[in-house]
């Protein structure tokens, strides 16, 4: 995957590419998967799934879901998921 990394946001690009950034897992699933593509705009990167926008990533304000996908759920770190497995926080 091509992506002109000078047009986005040096706080983004950490949260990409560093091993232990926020981000990190979701640089390595777009690699795999051929369903996805990226594209920095605005110094932000826009996710695709099949030509439709999924996800727009910023490197200080929060993420944006546009629609339910898979990667999303990558956003949350496995230990803050419920136990049933939805994105709804565990109590305890």
């Amino acid at each position: 995957m091509n992506i002109r990394l000078e047009q986005m946001c040096s706080h983004l690009q950490q949260k990409l590419f560093d091993e232990e950034g926020e981000y990190h897992r979701l640089w390595l699933a777009l690699q795999e998967d051929e369903e996805l593509t990226a594209v920095v705009r605005s110094r932000q990167l826009h996710i695709y799934r099949n030509g439709k926008k999924v996800l727009v990533l910023a490197g200080k304000s929060a993420p944006k879901i546009i629609r339910e996908d898979p990667i999303c759920e990558m956003l949350v770190p496995p230990e803050a998921k419920a136990v049933d497995g939805s994105l709804s926080p565990v109590k305890r």
